[in-house]
């Protein structure tokens, strides 16, 4: 009986550990976020050149898979930055009490309904751009809390 216990107390701690959302990229179960490398870290509030990070960063490698991390709607398109490249794409998404932005990835589509795993996208090609960057899909609450605690 001991051991029936023990497991089920486990699995319970992993799944509130590991946050309400679901995977967010293909090869990612527990949605590493990126660490440090020579481009800067992947932590929400890491500084950067022009202030702080406000977003994570979790690992991706170019051309996988990118999932729904909840149910919910596309809200439209939203682009990472003001000049065109290579990696200039990503998606609105709102629902089950959550708002964000998910920038680098090739969206399936810009509108409609989600669900939770559903594929939403493929990530873009982040070497092109930055070579030798650790490749992430970036994630930022629309009210730019930190949203750590949901992967």
């Amino acid at each position: 009986m001991f051991p029936l216990k023990l497991m089920v107390f486990v699995a319970l701690v992993s799944i509130v550990a590991a946050g309400p959302w679901g995977m967010i990229c293909a090869g990612n179960p527990r949605n590493k976020i990126r660490g440090c490398d020579r481009h800067g870290c992947g932590h929400y509030k890491a500084p950067r050149i022009n202030g702080l990070h406000l977003g994570v960063d979790v690992n991706c490698r170019d051309g996988s898979t990118v999932y729904a991390p909840f149910t919910g709607v596309i809200g439209g398109r939203v682009n990472p930055y003001k000049k065109n490249n290579a990696i200039n794409n990503g998606l609105l998404l709102r629902g089950s009490g959550f708002c964000i932005h998910m920038f680098y990835i090739r969206p399936v589509r810009y509108s409609g309904r989600i669900t939770k795993g559903q594929k939403i996208g493929v990530m873009l090609p982040m070497q092109r751009v930055y070579p030798g960057i650790t490749s992430h899909v970036h994630v930022q609450n629309c009210n730019l809390s930190n949203p750590t605690g949901n992967l």
